[in-house]
């Protein structure tokens, strides 16, 4: 699909996305081996987004499976579509043609098969999709542990239909905010990349790229802000995705730059939990702010 990792890079960019030459490497490597990548890192550092920017960039279909408690199979794999065998059943019984065992192979083919998420992925396309397994620590362990056979040899075996495997691998990404270990069996299976917070250089060329009409000297003094302020103890650091949404609401609001005032009545866009909210307010807002304008020009 790419040649290097410098063309990777290249196509990451043209979808606005700036990745540092590791994560790079590790997307190139997974695209080229044809393996999962799982991605960990901090909720809002860009992990899902690299899943979007590639099907984007490789013009290709995402297919998204959003992980949740209670996750089954056939939310996620498949199931049959039971109404139209019933009404399968029903047909052959008013053309009294009957035969059970060839009622049966019948009513398991594939044509009746809702295909969910995964199965979808390994269905033939004319270019392999891109498949996001999307914050798959808030799954439980035993659709974790389903998940081995597809990751390993990119097949799913159904009871009454056999093995499907598909022809061409599709692109996995899987991320984990790491609210709880995933087991080693899974990711054995998998590259893996640790996304970080980046520093202030990249965030800025990050806020710069993604919200290009926003002033230059807003973006510098939001981008020091937000370095500053992760280095506070706080519940949930902000992340980049606030960081963005941030600046874009600042920009909405005509800022020029950042003052206490301001920052005070917008740090709900920043901070999603009240006690990092009323940890910050007042003197440390200024604190703050006076120390992100001394680390920068």
């Amino acid at each position: 699909m790419v040649s290097s990792i410098d063309e990777l890079q290249a196509l990451l960019e043209r979808e606005f996305y700036i990745a540092d030459r590791g994560l790079a490497t590790s997307i190139y490597l997974a695209l080229k081996l044809q393996r999962p990548l799982l991605l960990e890192g901090e909720a809002g550092v860009g992990k899902t987004e690299v899943a979007k920017v590639l099907a984007s960039g490789l013009e290709t279909d995402l297919i998204r499976l959003q992980c949740y408690e209670g996750l089954d199979i056939s939310h996620a794999v498949y199931e049959w579509n039971y109404a139209r065998q019933l009404l399968e059943i029903r047909l052959m019984e008013a053309s009294g043609t009957v035969d059970r065992g060839k009622a049966a192979s019948e009513l398991f083919a594939e044509e009746f098969l809702i295909k969910r998420p995964l199965l979808q992925a390994l269905s033939n396309r004319q270019r392999p999709p891109v498949l996001l397994i999307d914050e798959l620590d808030r799954a439980d362990e035993e659709f974790e542990g389903y998940l081995l056979e597809l990751l390993a040899d990119f097949q799913i075996t159904i009871p009454e239909l056999g093995t499907l495997r598909a022809a061409t691998p599709p692109v996995v990404i899987i991320t984990s905010n790491r609210t709880r270990e995933l087991h080693d069996a899974l990711k054995r299976r998998c590259l893996y990349c640790w996304i970080d917070y980046p520093d202030f250089e990249k965030e800025l060329r990050i806020v710069t790229t993604k919200v290009p009409h926003a002033p230059l000297r807003l973006a510098e003094q939001v981008t020091a802000f937000i370095q500053e302020l992760r280095t506070t103890e706080l519940y949930k650091a902000a992340g980049v995705s606030e960081t963005l949404d941030w600046v874009a609401a600042l920009v909405a609001l005509d800022r020029q730059e950042l003052d206490p005032a301001t920052i005070e009545q917008t740090l709900g866009i920043l901070l999603k939990n009240q006690e990092d909210i009323l940890a910050v307010r007042g003197e440390r807002v200024s604190d703050l702010l006076n120390r992100a304008r001394a680390g920068r020009p």
